[in-house]
């Protein structure tokens, strides 16, 4: 259970580090948003809270699996490195 929340951690980390934080501008699925939350995980994958430039809409925006997967790959080859050392 340690594992798994130390690991959460590490991707929310990971994801404000890419720019998915409080705070940012970031242009996703043609339109831009300005960030009103950090990534909030769930058992779906990864959103984040924003409002649209364009319209004034606020929105929960899910971050692409592909990043994630990315991150999550990341992670795992760091965690190999550090117990092969």
């Amino acid at each position: 259970m340690a594992i798994q929340i130390d690991r959460d951690g590490q991707l929310c980390e990971r994801l404000k580090t890419l720019g998915y934080a409080h705070r940012n501008r970031i242009r996703m699925y043609g339109e831009e948003f300005d960030l009103t939350s950090n990534p909030i995980l769930d058992e779906k994958g990864a959103a984040i809270e924003a409002i649209s430039r364009k319209s004034g809409v606020a929105r929960s925006l899910r971050i692409p699996l592909s990043i994630l997967q990315m991150i999550t790959k990341d992670l795992a080859a760091r965690t190999v490195s550090r117990s092969a050392a």
